[in-house]
């Protein structure tokens, strides 16, 4: 079966995708949100195991034309009736769903989920009828309508909707701004960790205020060649669970740009209509020449890691110039005390302060990926009293605007130096396993020595060349190659004891099949040879034994039967009872 064509959307198609509650199965819906995007959709992308509220939350702010979700954990029932259920009660009725779990939900679910609302939930002989673009084509020329008409009603919905007008050009922002709102944008390079140092942001903003609201909008590229982007952002942001929240994703819709044509409308409409306290702004990633971020933001923060190149490189970065804020994230990481050493000299130079403190520039060192981080604190605490000063506002906050603007070491999850832990641990296991080898080789050897010289009625010189081998072999190689024997033995009589705690376990060294025969539980090699029997026992070795391949313990538990804890949606009962059908 040929696969069909992409289906190509006639309007600005906006999907939220993701993967339900208790379920940590992202390949599949990983593997739909890409065909989406190739086909020209804009795809919100939430991640996997997101609740009903979270998703219907995004698709209410996002004016999305469908969801597109995977349920692999057994509540399908529950969570796809929830889900229309909320999206019509936050005023979304407009909103398709489509959803797809494999062979987990069964046809008659299907036929009952499709009478509840459901625009459609795919089964594994979809796919197989359809193939993968079939049916990504089904959801995309579903959700190809207009979202042009106003809605009223309470909550987000409304002003999403005027959102999404604006973006085509349909409408623009009305009467006058009740206040003067900061807005506040985050601009960078791709990957510096702008999403999550503007979720640590507003999170310091919600937190410190018991009425502050918030608008975040968040600027992703859209593919030239294909008309589909993913926006991405609210996958990194944690402070969008406040009802005081609002977040909207736009792609940019031209290639070329950091911005949206209609960000800036956009922006007065949140200003003018929102009632908002404070608005973020954070453009897609940019290059060395870009500050595009300075014509719609009050004020502007350049967000950066430490690879960023040379130090001459820092020369040609618009941004360090432009800035009211210059952010080194991931501070953390080796390196980047130097290169804040080097972009205060730069910033200094670029601004014409070479005789200023290099430490009182308003450049801050952070890792937004730590909770409570010291870096983030001063940022935020300097943030708020610069918009106190330019605002003649009374923002209060619990945070000092002190001298620290680094993130300090208390915050590394992963010290400097150790970043490669795991290849150290990847390197001694090699490294092991040479040694093991090598031993095994010298044992071989030994062991030919002792037969040559055995055969040869006890030959003085072969003997000689066995001692000086014998003494290149690890202590506790040459106690498994004399204990061997009396290690076997172990296992060859009818019980086998060891000790748990200080108590001693006794267990059965043989099982009787339903023919009567008797199974070793533990069956070991028959190797003769020296060098097999020792590179066994360092890299296999029987169970509860060094290096435990095959178990902590020398016996399983008999008296217990395989069981699933909290495998998808509900508690063992609901888990197990899915899994032993």
């Amino acid at each position: 079966m040929s696969e069909p064509h992409p289906y190509r959307v006639k309007h600005p198609v906006r999907i939220v995708s993701a993967a339900a509650l208790f379920d940590g199965h992202d390949a599949a819906i990983n593997v739909m949100r890409r065909l989406m995007q190739a086909s020209g959709a804009e795809v919100i992308h939430l991640g996997h195991n997101r609740s009903v509220e979270e998703v219907a939350n995004a698709a209410v702010q996002e004016d999305a034309q469908g969801v597109a979700l995977t349920s692999y954990q057994g509540g399908h029932m529950e969570y796809f009736t929830y889900l229309r259920e909320r999206l019509d009660a936050l005023g979304a009725r407009h909103t398709r769903i489509y959803g797809g779990g494999g062979g987990v939900i069964v046809p008659t679910e299907i036929e009952e989920l499709h009478k509840r609302g459901i625009d459609r939930v795919f089964s594994p002989d979809d796919g197989r009828t359809m193939g993968l673009q079939g049916m990504i084509n089904m959801v995309l020329e579903g959700c190809d309508f207009a979202t042009d008409k106003p809605l009223s009603g309470e909550g987000w919905m409304p002003l999403a909707r005027r959102i999404s007008m604006v973006e085509a050009g349909l409408a623009a922002p009305t009467g006058e701004p009740a206040k003067r709102v900061p807005v506040i944008g985050l601009t960078g390079t791709g990957g510096a960790g702008k999403s999550s140092l503007t979720d640590e942001l507003v999170r310091r903003f919600v937190a410190d205020s018991a009425d502050t609201r918030v608008a975040v909008l968040c600027i992703d590229p859209t593919k030239k060649k294909t008309g589909g982007a993913l926006l991405g952002d609210r996958i990194r942001m944690n402070a969008l669970k406040s009802p005081r929240v609002f977040m909207r994703s736009m792609a940019t819709r031209q290639s070329g740009s950091e911005i949206s044509l209609y960000a800036k409308a956009v922006l007065q409409l949140l200003v003018r209509e929102g009632d908002f306290d404070v608005i973020f702004v954070e453009t897609a990633g940019i290059g060395q020449g870009d500050s595009a971020i300075t014509d719609l933001a009050d004020l502007s923060m350049y967000v950066m890691t430490a690879e960023y190149g040379a130090q001459s490189q820092l020369e040609k970065i618009e941004m360090l110039d432009q800035a009211d804020f210059v952010v080194i994230n991931k501070h953390t990481r080796r390196g980047s005390n130097d290169a804040l050493r080097d972009v205060r000299r730069q910033v200094a130079r670029g601004r014409g302060k070479l005789g200023a403190d290099l430490e009182a520039l308003p450049i801050f060192g952070t890792s937004a990926a730590h909770f409570n981080d010291d870096g983030v604190n001063a940022l935020y605490a300097h943030l708020v009293q610069a918009v106190n000063s330019k605002y003649r506002s009374q923002l209060s906050s619990a945070y000092v605007a002190g001298a620290v603007r680094t993130s300090t070491p208390k915050s590394h999850v992963v010290p400097p130096g150790r970043e490669r832990y795991l290849s150290e641990i990847s390197d001694s296991c090699r490294a092991y396993r040479v040694w093991a080898r090598e031993q095994a080789d010298i044992a071989d050897n030994v062991w030919a020595l002792e037969k040559a010289s055995k055969l040869l009625g006890g030959n003085a010189d072969l003997q000689r060349e066995r001692d000086m081998l014998v003494t290149r072999l690890a202590p506790e190689s040459r106690a498994v190659l004399d204990d061997w024997d009396a290690w076997s033995k172990r296992y060859d009589g009818r019980a086998f004891a060891y000790d748990v705690r200080g108590k001693t376990v006794e267990v059965r060294n043989y099982r009787e099949t339903l023919s009567g025969l008797e199974i070793r539980k533990v069956s070991r090699p028959r190797y003769r040879g020296h060098g097999d029997r020792l590179y066994w026992r360092l890299t296999e070795n029987v169970p509860g034994e060094f290096p435990y391949t095959s178990g902590t313990f020398p016996f399983k538990r008999a008296a217990e039967d395989p069981t699933r804890m909290f495998a998808g949606e509900g508690g063992a009962e609901r888990t197990n009872k899915r899994f032993h059908y």
